[in-house]
């Protein structure tokens, strides 16, 4: 079994600000983010996984701690410059995905830090009408390859949105929000119930139905101006108002690259 995993760390046990998420390698949050994801990778050993590969998807990328991985573990650190961006590496040889670590999306409340991808670049990302996280665009990635999503850690508010879009998913809530607060529970106590619940995930899986939408609208929402109108000159990218543009695809591919390049 051959297995990948996404790490961010807006999701990691008690991450409830910038400074907390933004902090160097080393610190207390990086180090608690090593563990989880170590707890996860652990369990799918445990489950029978022989391959397992990590994308470190969170800032510079080198967070996690090789050496706290198992043995089999392979660690992609840094970032490419794909389209693929915090599912690099992935590809149809794999059985699963595991997200590890990752967060509420933009206007979709559930965190203090909620946001999908630039919080200082863009307003919110819809796909169909419907607000859309980082877990949503990299699932469609997965979905993309045909591999099936397996397992979710991360806050409250992703958990439940995520039960209710693919209830097949296991999660794990690492934290819940109170407005800008967050209530945690102790790590280790987080890191037993990742352990167990991928193991469980994996062991237990039951084969769900991968599609994409046959056609994709996207709504893109900038913080400024400036860069709606920049983005508006990528082929087949139509600016809507001042600062949404759109792009329609039946291609999800192409989705991807077009958003590498805005």
């Amino acid at each position: 079994m051959k297995l990948y995993i996404s790490a961010d760390i807006e999701g990691i046990t008690g991450v409830s600000h910038w400074d907390e998420a933004m902090g160097k390698s080393g610190s207390d949050f990086t180090e608690q983010m090593t563990k989880e994801v170590s707890a996860a990778c652990y369990g799918a050993t445990e489950a029978g996984a022989k391959e397992i590969l990590v994308k470190d998807a969170h800032g510079s990328g080198r967070n996690i701690r090789i050496d706290g991985m198992p043995i089999t573990t392979k660690v992609l650190k840094g970032w490419s410059g794909g389209p693929l961006r915090m599912m690099e590496g992935l590809d149809a040889s794999f059985d699963g995905v595991l997200f590890v670590g990752y967060h509420s999306g933009a206007n979709m409340g559930g965190n203090p830090l909620s946001h999908t991808f630039s919080s200082g670049r863009f307003q919110w990302i819809k796909l169909n009408g419907q607000y859309i996280s980082e877990f949503d665009i990299n699932t469609m990635i997965a979905h993309y390859y045909k591999v099936p999503v397996l397992f979710l850690s991360g806050d409250q508010g992703l958990c439940d949105d995520v039960k209710s879009k693919l209830p097949s998913v296991m999660t794990v809530s690492t934290m819940k929000s109170i407005g800008d607060s967050m209530v945690c529970q102790h790590p280790e106590l987080i890191i037993d119930e990742i352990n167990r619940t991928v193991e469980q995930a994996i062991l237990s899986y039951k084969k769900y139905e991968i599609t994409l939408p046959e056609v994709m609208v996207f709504d893109i929402s900038f913080k400024e101006e400036k860069h709606a109108y920049k983005a508006q000159f990528y082929p087949g990218v139509q600016l809507l108002e001042p600062k949404v543009v759109r792009f329609e695809t039946k291609d999800y591919m192409a989705f991807l690259k077009m958003f590498l390049f805005i």
